[in-house]
């Protein structure tokens, strides 16, 4: 009776310890597994990212060629000073004004820009253009109002850094204080009507 009464407890206890040390190490592979793939996963850079081989680059930039010593693109760098500017007459205007073409070709289709220079005081009688009309005001003050010409109290000053722009076939007018230099912009071909066929100067 005495000899089995001890012997359960201690088979138990035996039992327990193997199931115990079982289970630890169970949980000692488990925890080196998940520590392992950490390791992996997290230690090594991620391609897309990081990887200097790989094609794609990073999310939301586009990898660019090294090109060492070579221009990127192919066209010229134009610099025109302000005593360089050939100003010349035109007839697509009424007497006074003049213009010049900094870049592009106004009569033909694409790009271009031009300076129109004005003395004080010069009208602008109404007209309108077959392309939009960007215009930047860089000295002296126009003051420009939409329509045939007939409300003059419409019009608004423009003075130097001030920028315009309109669609096509908008009819407009306007005037200048002082001597005014305008910079245009625009798409060729360049074309002006006039609401009034009198007011053309080129009848």
């Amino acid at each position: 009776m005495t000899k089995s009464f001890f012997t359960i407890p201690i088979l138990a206890l035996s039992l327990i310890g193997r199931l115990l040390d079982a289970l630890i190490t169970s949980i000692a592979k488990s925890f080196f597994t998940i520590a392992l793939l950490t390791f992996l996963l997290i230690g090594r850079p991620f391609p897309a990212a990081c990887d200097p081989t790989n094609a794609a680059g990073p999310v939301g930039t586009v990898a660019a060629p090294a090109m060492p010593g070579k221009s990127v693109t192919t066209g010229k760098w134009k610099i025109i000073p302000p005593e360089k500017i050939a100003w010349r007459p035109t007839n697509l205007l009424p007497p006074g004004a003049q213009i010049a073409v900094l870049e592009g070709d106004p009569s033909q289709p694409g790009f271009f820009t031009l300076r129109l220079k004005v003395p004080d005081g010069y009208r602008f009688p109404a007209h309108w253009h077959s392309s939009a009309e960007r215009v930047t005001v860089l000295s002296g003050t126009l003051y420009l109002g939409m329509g045939d010409g007939s409300n003059k109290a419409a019009a608004v000053p423009l003075g130097p850094g001030t920028y315009s722009t309109m669609p096509p076939k908008m009819a407009h007018f306007g005037w200048t204080q002082g001597e005014t230099i305008l910079q245009l912009s625009s798409l060729g071909p360049w074309t002006i009507t006039y609401v009034n066929p009198s007011d053309d100067p080129r009848r």
